[in-house]
This record gives C-alpha cells, structure tokens and sequence, in this order.
C-alpha cells in the first residue's frame, strides 16, 4: 500500500501531557497540569446542569446543523447563522478551511513562526507549501507577512493572541492588512483567546468588508469546554456554505451542543474566568520578576517564559508534580495559567529547580 507523501513524514500533534500519564510514570500524590492552557475553575454549575439533563437523550444523534447553538452564537455576536460553521473544536475548522482552499501540491500557505503548531500540520497533510514568516517580537510581522504572498497564495493564518507567545496585534495593524492582501486569498484570523481581552472585539465588523476573512473561536478556553470540543468560525455565508459541504455531518456531539449553549447564557461565570485569568497573569508575572527570568507578556491565559536549559526544566518540573508546555522557541517554556494556589506551587516549584 502506499500513502501520500507528506503524511510520511508528519508528526501528529503533541497535546499537553496528561494527569493520567504522569501518575503511571511516577505515582505522584499531587499533580497539577498548566501545560494545555484550560480553564482552571472548571465548568460553572450552569453548565452542568445543562448536560446532566442532556445525558438522557444520548442515544439520539444530535442535530447534525447545531440549530439551537447557531442562534445562540448568531444572537451574541449579532450575525445571520448562514455564516458560522461549528466544529469539533477550532481545530477542527482550521482543517476544514485548508481543505476548502488548499487544492494543489504548489498552493502556499502563509503563517508566521512561533505561531499555532496546528497551522503547519494541515498544510503538510495537504502537501501544500508552508510559507513560514520571520517573527517581530515573538509575534507575527505582518508587513512580512504581506510580502510572502504570491499568486500561489490560498491561505494566510493569523492568532490573535498568539499562541504559544501570548502577544497581540492591534485592532488598526489587523484591518489594514486586511485592506491590502489579495480578495483571492483567504484569511483565517484564530481568536481563541479573544474573551481574554480588555479592548474592544472589532474583528465581526470586518465580516462585512472582508468577504475573504474567516474568523475562528473556541468554547475550549474561556467557557471552559476543552473536553468537549466546540468550536466555530464567522464569515461570509458562501465560504460558511463550503466549509458545511465537507465537515462531518455530525462533528459537534449533543451534550456538547447543549453546555455550549449554557456556557453563552452564563456571563456570570465568564466574568469570573476572565477575572481569575487577569490575577493569574499578574500573580505569575510578578514571581517571575522576582525569579528574574524573562518572559513575553501575554494577552492570553497563559506565558511564556525562558530558563537556560528548557528541557531539563521541564523534566525536573514534572518530578515535583507540574506539567507545563515545551515550545518551539528555544529554552523556552509556555505555562498556563492556574488558580491562585497552583500558580504559586509552580513558582516554588520552578524556584526549587533552577
């Protein structure tokens, strides 16, 4: 038998290390994950509720369009539900996206380095050409950007914020790329981390300018849903009409569906999120200061930060019970943001192994 070139030689994505996993290593009492950049609270009760309930009609498919989950998004962001497509989380938009555009072994996609390692895997699998861009302080160069595009562009990817740097661009920096690249190119502007910010969210407005412009977010981060995978993107009605041709039929689960819409319904408990992420920032930025080891300061709910020695850091951590993220950028590691307690064990843990 014979496979596809590219998938030979491409490494499936590395999630954080499980809980799970670490315990069958070392039977540690006590173990703490800041490697996957979850919600440290939990779900809210709300939420629960909704899926106890929604536990009784499992034996049934779930609706296959997510009507209900549409026009709770459609009513939040004020947009027609002819334009969002759901997904098995926004990864699994990212990858319907490049499907739709990407066609030919000589297409590019442009991203820039130290951006979503998701980016170059479904560029790869496709066979297409990753145009990887050089990065201006951590973060994405978008003057850069714009100047590798070509005629063989069909896709530039954007985060914002960025992981696994946590930076951000300006709402100004982003429309006026917008304005300039190519109408035939498609942008994916992944904002998984959005509800993080304290300015103002101007990226749907574009939608109505922008008929290229995609823009993807999550129920995996703020809303606390990562185990059940939801996720969404916002655009045009005819590339939100692609995009719903080649996805699985049934790609978001019943109770998925449900605890996503509760989530919608429950500003209490993202303010709490938000909040809790705002102290957990400023409480790791100061114990880093006093450790004085550097760090990028972060839009998102976790950060990144440089040791002299990143792999064995990361080694060492996992002994006293903490996992954190190796990175691409060298000796450094990405650590998300815990309650107050965890990030204080994790900065007297990294303290003790320095």
């Amino acid at each position: 038998m014979s496979v596809c070139p590219a998938i030979k030689s491409l490494k499936p994505y590395q999630g954080g290390k499980p809980v799970s996993e670490l315990y069958r290593e070392l039977e540690l009492e006590h173990i703490v994950k800041l490697a996957s950049n979850e919600n440290p609270l939990g779900i809210g009760p709300r939420v629960q509720k909704a899926m106890q309930q929604a536990i009784t009609e499992i034996n049934r498919y779930p609706d296959g369009n997510s009507f209900e989950l549409k026009q709770a998004i459609g009513e939040r962001l004020n947009v027609d539900t002819s334009c969002i497509t759901l997904g098995n989380g926004s990864n699994d938009i990212l990858e319907l996206v490049a499907r739709a555009y990407v066609c030919h072994f000589d297409d590019e996609v442009v991203f820039s380095e130290y951006a979503f390692v998701v980016y170059p895997l479904v560029t790869q699998a496709l066979g297409a050409k990753a145009v990887v861009t050089k990065s201006k302080n951590f973060g994405h160069d978008l003057d850069v950007m714009l100047a590798a595009i070509s005629d063989k562009t069909k896709l530039v990817f954007i985060a914002n914020p960025n992981n696994p740097t946590g930076t951000l661009l300006s709402n100004e920096a982003i429309f006026q790329f917008l304005k300039q690249v190519l109408k035939s190119v498609v942008v994916v502007l992944d904002q998984a981390y959005f509800e993080y910010l304290d300015v103002e969210d101007r990226a749907i407005e574009w939608l109505k300018e922008f008929d290229n412009l995609i823009i993807t977010r999550t129920f995996s981060k703020a809303y606390a849903l990562a185990g059940l995978r939801v996720g969404y993107s916002v655009s045009s009605a005819k590339i939100a009409d692609y995009l719903n041709r080649i996805r699985q039929p049934f790609n978001v689960n019943h109770i998925a569906q449900i605890a996503a819409i509760s989530a919608l319904a429950d500003d209490s408990f993202l303010t709490r999120s938000i909040l809790a992420n705002k102290n957990g920032l400023i409480q790791l930025s100061k114990g880093l200061d006093e450790l004085q080891l550097s760090y990028i300061k972060s839009f998102a709910n976790f950060i990144a930060l440089k040791v002299d020695n990143a792999t064995d850091t990361y080694q060492k951590l996992l002994t006293k019970g903490f996992i954190v993220r190796s990175v691409e950028m060298e000796n450094y590691l990405r650590v998300s943001v815990g309650t107050l307690k965890e990030n204080n064990d994790f900065l007297e843990a990294l303290k003790s192994v320095l």
